[in-house]
């Protein structure tokens, strides 16, 4: 993977998109419309949005009717419901559009620019770190990299090794994830995505990441039950090729096998029962780390650490394979294992920003406040506008009690970012300082669920 090491960060108009076939602004295109919303929307709230058409001279309506002349489609995430089918609104508009009606269909960044709101529109598809986004989706860190890893999503730009993805896209690919692992078939999903082409033209595109989600869920691993597959967590059949009946042998066997992790390919018909050790001849250094950073994503923490080890067996030169080990420690307990694991990525590449920024949130975890502003403090040398550290450096600062350069720090996080409960944070932090700092107690015990190291 080619890895850019500039530090330039894009210019606004570089870092937001057009909005394709957006109608041409005009503040009075809503005047005496009826409209209503489906879907989660990105920008604002339904409440905000329906203020927003009432402020332009239109009706907000909360039910489609035969009198609605507007529905607004949110882009967070799909339109879709519970059990994969589209949006009820959608589909009745649909339905009625065919019969003659003319109720126009708008996405909702094609929405607020005819309104002139071209800063809410990029609101809609503004990158973020992954970090960033863990917190505003509830995904996994870990996961977040899996799909990087296997195509479903591209960064935006990187920073040095640092990514930076579309909050829009990635909202899509978690509603398709979320609604094929409660069961949602694929060729359901697929039905559905497709009659979502007229508002939305990239569908196309996104039919191979519903095969992609699919065929990575093949990902089993073995427990004192047998074949666990690891999305669904529904047992496999597992015929023991030794044909043993030997009940004593086989509760050693089973023992045994609680510690032994496999992976099954997504083409395979019927899987195979060879453990780890006899694979191991055949297995390169990346196929023990993306089994390791897999096995992790599902919360198999034991077995990811094995594997990951595994991966530095074969080649220790690898500064990501140190980083997720690290990761894989952290989170089974062992952070001073964890840390020595951090030092080991930054040694082999100095300027690995997350790795330094972990290495920080680890020492504030020990209360060692200047190892942790040195670490951040490398992190922004080498990355700026790195917002993750900006917000770990202030929050930093005030543990140790330099309230003024924290709240330099909250004001520069602010400007990187405004949404999500770090920005909630960090105009939090400046409001409780801002009439009286003395109030604010630098030891507040709030910084560790507010900003976990993973």
């Amino acid at each position: 993977m080619s890895i850019e090491t500039t530090t330039e960060t894009p210019t606004e108009d570089t870092e937001r998109l057009d909005v394709p076939n957006a109608p041409s602004c005009d503040e009075e295109f809503l005047s005496g419309e009826r409209v209503t919303f489906t879907g989660v929307l990105a920008s604002m709230t339904h409440s905000d949005a329906s203020d927003l058409v009432e402020q332009h001279g239109g009706i907000a309506t909360r039910h489609l009717s035969r009198q609605t002349t507007i529905l607004v489609v949110g882009e967070e995430g799909w339109p879709l419901e519970d059990d994969g089918s589209p949006a009820v609104k959608f589909q009745m508009t649909q339905q009625w559009n065919q019969s003659g009606a003319s109720i126009r269909v708008l996405r909702e960044s094609e929405w607020l620019a005819a309104l002139g709101l071209t800063e809410r529109s990029h609101d809609v598809h503004r990158v973020y770190t992954p970090a960033q986004l863990s917190e505003m989706l509830g995904l996994s860190v870990a996961l977040i990299r899996r799909w990087e890893r296997i195509g479903l999503v591209q960064p935006v730009r990187r920073v040095h090794r640092l990514p930076y993805f579309d909050f829009h896209e990635l909202t899509r690919l978690r509603r398709l994830n979320e609604l094929l692992n409660s069961g949602v078939g694929r060729d359901e999903l697929e039905s559905s995505l497709r009659s979502l082409a007229s508002c939305f033209p990239d569908v196309g595109r996104i039919l191979d990441q519903v095969d992609l989600l699919a065929e990575n869920s093949r990902l089993v691993y073995r427990d004192r039950g047998g074949l666990v597959e690891s999305v669904s967590r529904q047992r496999l059949l597992d015929f023991d090729p030794s044909g043993s009946s030997d009940d004593s042998e086989q509760e050693g066997a089973d023992e045994a096998s609680a510690e032994t992790i496999m992976f099954v390919p997504p083409d395979s018909a019927g899987g195979t029962n060879d453990p780890i050790s006899s694979q191991q001849a055949n297995r390169t250094a990346q196929d023990w780390f993306e089994n390791g950073t897999a096995l992790l994503e599902q919360d198999d923490v034991g077995g990811a650490i094995e594997s990951l080890r595994l991966a530095l067996m074969a080649d220790r030169s690898r500064p990501e394979f140190h980083f997720s080990l690290a990761d894989a420690l952290y989170r089974h307990g062992l952070a001073e294992a964890a840390l020595e694991r951090y030092y080991a990525t930054v040694e082999i590449d100095s300027e690995y920003i997350e790795a330094w920024t972990q290495i920080g949130c680890l020492h504030v975890e020990t209360e060692h406040f200047e190892a942790a502003l040195s670490a951040f403090r490398i992190a922004i040398s080498i990355h700026p506008d790195y917002p993750d550290a900006q917000l770990h450096l202030a929050e930093t600062l005030l543990a140790a009690g330099d309230i003024a350069k924290a709240r330099r720090h909250w004001e520069q996080y602010l400007t990187l970012d405004t949404r999500g409960p770090w920005a909630d944070l960090a105009r939090q932090r400046l409001a409780e300082t801002d009439s009286d700092p003395d109030e604010v107690d630098p030891h507040e015990d709030v910084s560790d669920e507010a900003l976990p190291p993973r």
